[in-house]
């Protein structure tokens, strides 16, 4: 039951900060940010928010920081729109998984690009 819970907090948290970061914070150092994920504790207290950033390292950064300081508004955003009676404290994690799920398909067309083309026409 607990579990479920979480789960079901988890999603709407990822629904509604998704909302929020597209549409009510304006400031223009938050680049192209994606949540990716919501890790929610078992006793709903904590919330880690993963996000993808799309940029160099430097807007990465830039990105990040506008988050940490966005949290008490967002975490407040939250408290109304999702009824709890104690709002999880937040936290904005970078996830990289998208970032590395690129790198490896890159280099998986590397690999097919510099296959032997003879080889290729003798399975034929």
């Amino acid at each position: 039951m607990v579990k479920h819970r979480a789960f079901r907090l988890a999603e709407s948290i990822k629904e509604e900060v998704s909302r929020i970061l597209r549409e009510d914070i304006k400031d223009p150092r938050l680049g192209f940010v994606t949540v990716t994920d919501v890790e929610v504790s078992d006793d709903l207290r904590y919330a880690k928010i993963f996000v993808s950033i799309m940029g160099n390292q430097d807007e990465i950064e830039s990105s990040m920081d506008v988050l940490d300081r966005a949290t008490g508004y967002v975490r407040s955003e939250i408290g109304k729109i999702i009824r709890l009676r104690h709002v999880p404290e937040i936290k904005f994690k970078f996830d990289r998984s998208i970032e590395h799920g690129a790198h490896i398909s890159q280099l998986l067309r590397e690999v097919g690009a510099k296959g032997d083309p003879e080889d290729a026409e003798g399975k034929k």
